[in-house]
């Protein structure tokens, strides 16, 4: 696999470059130029012929503007979303179509879906609500009005598709700013749009979570993450940066109450200052990472079923086990136990 060549490798995200594709085949078929467009894009028609070519993120997003004005098209993101083959996805889709329940099925597209874009980080949790967020890193959210507006749709299509139901949001938050929701999309999604949100998230009700998912198949299912955990594992590890160091140095430190911004300054060599500075750099916190940490080590640690909670919440940082619960579900609705059980155990 080939990919597009980063001013810094550590920060600047790609993707399978699917979306920009389709906006290519649109303007192919409205009798648009080609050259031209790519060009601006700083692209050219093999890197876009090329299905196994990663674009920057940033330059996906470039593209999908200079479409939508060539093609007169406020909204194409929705409109690109509305009438793709969800299996052109990949393996994602069928992680997702294969999984129990919906509640699954979002857990597995927040795991794997950075396999097909790294800029967009999708984040699922069930507090009353079932809510699925979308989340920049490492790119400049408000570039960006059609990539978003193609994931929002798209989101939506998978769970109703999935489920095979009509289900509809509560409501729909975006950070871009528009006047108004535009008639086809208040139509596809039976909700307005609050636009100039503070973030970007399709909201359902809580009991959504657990409809069942017509193509659920638990052996096809554990295949296809085993595939899936294989893509992850071949990125390329080269895209690090400051946030990868401290995120490989947490980890023996949680057990003892070092986690510090001090401490793991100090590991590093530099100020704390100067790593704050680094990170907020990168659009993250060292509270958030030692977050984001926890949660994807908690889910790890339990699915080793030798590995007792208190134990695993002495391994996280926690003193008491209720601290670690109440964490836990906070992080994905549900005990850590009632998590354990519903989860395959490791092979």
């Amino acid at each position: 696999m080939s990919f597009a060549s980063p001013k810094d490798l550590r920060s600047v995200p790609s993707a399978t470059g699917g979306i920009a594709r389709l906006a290519c085949a649109r303007m192919r078929e409205a009798g648009v130029s080609m050259p031209a467009v790519l060009a601006e894009a700083g692209l050219t028609a093999a890197q876009v012929n090329d299905p196994t070519f990663r674009l920057e993120v940033s330059t996906q997003i470039r593209l999908l503007e200079l479409a939508a004005a060539e093609l007169q098209d406020g909204i194409l993101g929705f409109h690109l979303a509305r009438n793709f083959d969800l299996r052109e996805i990949g393996l994602l889709y069928y992680v997702m179509a294969s999984s129990d329940q919906l509640a699954d099925s979002l857990r597995n597209a927040e795991r794997y879906s950075v396999i097909n874009n790294e800029g967009v980080r999708l984040r699922f949790r069930s507090d009353g609500r079932t809510v699925i967020a979308l989340e920049y890193v490492n790119v400049d959210r408000f570039s960006d009005r059609h990539q978003i507006e193609f994931w929002v749709t798209t989101v939506v299509r998978l769970c109703r598709q999935l489920t095979d139901s009509r289900i509809a949001p509560q409501r729909v938050t975006v950070r871009h700013v528009r006047d108004g929701t535009p008639t086809e999309q208040r139509s596809f999604l039976a909700s307005d749009v609050q636009f100039g949100a503070d973030a970007d998230e399709i909201i359902f009700p809580k009991h959504f979570a657990s409809l069942p998912l017509v193509g659920a198949d638990t052996y096809l299912n554990r295949l296809l993450r085993h595939y899936a955990d294989e893509a992850l594992a071949r990125r390329p590890t080269q895209r690090k940066g400051v946030r990868s160091d401290v995120e490989r140095v947490l980890p023996p430190l949680l057990p003892h109450g070092k986690a510090t911004t001090s401490e793991v300054a100090r590991q590093l060599g530099v100020s704390r200052r100067t790593l704050s500075r680094s990170l907020f750099a990168e659009g993250v916190t060292f509270a958030r990472i030692l977050e984001e940490l926890r949660a994807a080590l908690a889910q790890r640690y339990l699915r080793d079923r030798e590995l007792p909670i208190s134990e695993i919440a002495w391994l996280l940082g926690y003193r008491e086990i209720s601290s670690f619960t109440h964490a836990f579900r906070r992080w994905n609705g549900m005990s850590p136990r009632e998590f354990r059980s519903s989860i395959a155990p490791l092979p």
